[in-house]
């Protein structure tokens, strides 16, 4: 359960974007970048066609069970605007999350900025993540703008 430093903290963290906002609302959003962490499963579903079998007319149905997530998964991290995903960055095998990997994600986003949102860059980049052990890290504040 989170405790009160990390309610105060999104509150402050609100307030910043509402500070943002006020002077120029139609510009905040098109300043916006966001990213989050997701879980990927893997499935091994089984198509209609494939579960399909010959009985006789009076057999019963064999039982179906439900697909389940299989063991293998991986994180997928993604950065996105309001015009579209800029990057998609997958997890490699026993690699973990931390801030020269997330540092590693920033410098990637921002040559994808300058290639694909150059007039984004001129403006100023607003950037919304969560506020995970990585992110938080002195590394990573240091290297995003104030």
């Amino acid at each position: 359960m989170p405790g009160r430093g990390s309610k105060r903290q999104s509150c402050q963290s609100s307030e910043q974007l509402l500070e943002f906002f006020r002077p120029d609302p139609n510009n905040f959003l098109s300043r916006l970048e966001t990213m989050d962490e997701t879980w990927l499963y893997h499935y091994d579903p089984e198509t209609k066609q494939q579960s399909m079998e010959w009985r006789h007319s009076g057999s019963l149905r064999p039982k179906k069970f439900r697909v389940q997530k299989s063991a293998g998964k991986f994180l997928a991290s993604i950065f996105w605007d309001q015009d579209g995903i800029l990057l998609i960055n997958y997890l490699s095998k026993g690699q973990t999350i931390n801030a020269q990997y997330y540092l590693s994600l920033l410098v990637q986003l921002k040559d994808i900025l300058k290639e694909k949102r150059r007039g984004k860059v001129i403006k100023g980049v607003l950037f919304l993540h969560d506020n995970s052990p990585a992110h938080r890290a002195l590394a990573t504040q240091k290297k995003l703008p104030t």
